[in-house]
């Protein structure tokens, strides 16, 4: 995993400040401090991998706020080396705040905007090295040659650990090499930042203080690993305010530095947590899923945790939107409802190769259940934004009515406020639950919203500590007290409405385009009965006949809105789904439909 890793992580690393240094701050032991933590009810953080600042702050008021999450995680505000490849913001040349995602102003407008829509904000920092080439400038037009950043870093401001060629670590069980060598020709040719100094250390308390002047609520510690805990925990300690902290270190069997010495600074990304979804979901299993903190991991009250991010949505080291089956949305979906650790959800976008920045100039664009002009937008996944408010109506509660009937499917409560099944089988399962939650009728969050007293999706009722109900396949359902309602139809993961429903039935046409090869076909599946309620095995089959377009049509209730997707079904018979999230659609109400799309 640390090869092709290596280099993202590497490129990942950034920012400090050029200031007079700070006085350090008195600042009691990191694991005393609540203040690290996420605090109030909302926990949930989103990653807005590479959006701009200006989009950002409308997103925050215009769906993240009144979703309930609790943070954004946005990329690194410094200046930083020039192109058009999203590590560049991780390669920083200057501690001015202009960079591709805006300016200081427009930073700090982005705070303060997000502020208002009750969104805390953490900035994607690193204190750990500067840029990866020789010389240049950088996009705020600073100049900047081999360790030499004027008025920031000289010669003596770098490790130089020895090694050649270029420095680069070769061993990762020696911890020295680790934490002064070189990840790829990171500060053109050299090393990491001198930590242990002390100028160095100021200079980077005067960044993070200049970003905590203007609200910064959080900091992500990128590439942490590679710097002595305790060169962090003096860094840290020089604030002027108590941000929450969560540091990127990487586990990686028998390595000299392990996850378990940064928890004095704050939480630690239990990247082992990652890998463990990952392998569960791909087919491993769910069922191991109920007990995380007897696994040796970073415990959950210290861990940040995520089913993808940026770098292993890269490369391969996580599940992400292209992985088959709805993996990616069932593992965010128990992400969201298991209490082990505080969960980010990774916002991101479509790329064709691993360098590819962000799409139209980096503005995020969403729709109002998914992406738009090549962003995915996964935090509006009605899946993902339903178990949010799920998890905030939850809190602190712990689990309890588990029960996993085989393998792939799992079902547990939290306290009396929620509960959830996920199923990871590719048939559906129907059975009776027992929850803790009071007699009433509850809305399925994964399917729909709840309104004044109604579901746009699937309902339940819970009667006498019980409840009957289908999880279709690959899917998922979720209820809790803060979504009661009615509704009607059949749950499916992705989100969007699945119910409904009026008189009669409308001749609904699917038309895909897709291309295969000799022995492959295109089947369609979906949330409603009509489209087979996700069975992959009893699918639709769809005509070539006008290939590469797939068609078929299917007479569906009126008024009724569902989800679907396509499927290819290989020679062998196994099964290849189309990527996240489902598509949606409402039934007219007479007359004929016709929806057409491209495989993706």
């Amino acid at each position: 995993m640390r090869s092709l890793f290596t280099f993202y992580l590497a490129s990942n690393l950034l920012l400090y400040a050029p200031l007079a240094l700070s006085t350090p701050v008195v600042w009691e032991n990191a694991t005393t401090i609540s203040a690290r933590a996420p605090s109030g009810s909302k926990s949930v953080i989103i990653q807005m991998f590479e959006w701009t600042w200006d989009s950002v702050a409308a997103e925050c008021t215009n769906f993240i706020g009144p979703a309930g999450y609790g943070f954004v995680q946005v990329s690194p505000p410094a200046e930083h080396v020039q192109g058009s490849q999203w590590w560049t913001d991780y390669q920083p040349v200057s501690y001015i705040l202009t960079s591709k995602r805006g300016n200081r102003a427009q930073f700090a407008n982005m705070i303060s905007t997000c502020h208002a829509a009750g969104v805390k904000v953490i900035a994607d920092t690193i204190f750990n090295h500067m840029s990866g080439s020789d010389s240049g400038t950088g996009v705020a037009g600073s100049s900047y040659t081999h360790y030499n950043y004027p008025g920031i870093y000289q010669n003596q401001d770098f490790h130089h650990c020895g090694l050649e060629p270029g420095d680069d670590i070769v061993n990762y069980s020696n911890r020295l090499e680790v934490q002064t060598c070189e990840l790829v020709n990171l500060a053109a040719h050299g090393a990491f930042l001198a930590t242990d100094t002390e100028y160095v250390r100021g200079r980077l308390a005067e960044y993070a203080n200049d970003l905590l002047s203007l609200g910064i609520d959080g900091l992500r510690l990128d590439a942490s690993k590679h710097i002595p805990t305790d060169d962090i925990a003096n860094i840290l300690g020089r604030l002027t305010a108590k941000p929450y902290i969560t540091q990127e270190v990487i586990f990686g069997a028998g390595e000299a530095v392990q996850p378990s010495e940064y928890v004095q600074n704050g939480d630690v990304q239990e990247f082992r947590y990652t890998s463990a979804l990952k392998d569960a979901f791909s087919g491993g299993g769910i069922s191991g899923l109920q007990n995380l903190d007897n696994r040796g991991w970073v415990s959950g009250s210290q861990a940040n945790v995520f089913v993808t991010n940026h770098d292993t949505e890269r490369n391969g080291a996580s599940l992400n939107s292209n992985s088959p089956s709805n993996t990616y949305v069932t593992a965010t979906i128990f992400s969201l409802a298991h209490p082990f650790g505080t969960p980010t959800i990774l916002s991101s976008y479509s790329f064709s190769t691993t360098d590819d920045g962000a799409p139209n100039g980096g503005a995020g664009t969403c729709t109002a259940t998914g992406g738009s002009n090549g962003w995915l937008c996964q935090h509006r996944w009605v899946a993902f934004s339903g178990m949010v408010g799920w998890r905030n109506t939850v809190g602190s509660a712990a689990m309890n009515n588990w029960v996993s009937p085989q393998s792939q499917q799992i079902a547990f409560g939290r306290g009396t406020a929620g509960f959830v099944a996920i199923n990871n089988a590719d048939s559906a399962w129907s059975t009776t639950f027992t929850t803790s939650l009071a007699d009433g009728s509850y809305c399925d969050v994964i399917s729909g919203t709840s309104s004044s007293g109604s579901c746009t999706g699937s309902s339940f009722t819970v009667s006498g500590g019980t409840f009957t109900a289908t999880v279709p396949a690959r899917s998922a359902i979720a209820i809790h007290t803060g979504a009661k309602g009615t509704g009607s139809g059949t749950s499916g993961t992705g989100g969007g409405s699945t119910g409904g429903g009026g008189s009669g039935t409308v001749a609904v046409t699917f038309v895909e385009t897709a291309t295969t090869v000799f022995g492959e076909n295109i089947f369609l599946v979906g949330s409603i009965s009509q489209l087979e309620t996700w069975n992959t095995a009893s699918a639709i089959p769809l005509s070539s006949v006008n290939y590469p377009q797939w068609s078929v049509t299917v007479n569906l209730p009126a008024n009724t809105a569902f989800e679907y997707k396509f499927i290819r079904k290989e020679s062998d018979g196994s099964v290849v789904w189309e990527s996240d999230p489902n598509r949606q659609a409402t039934v007219a109400s007479s007359g004929t439909q016709t929806l057409s799309s491209s495989w993706r």
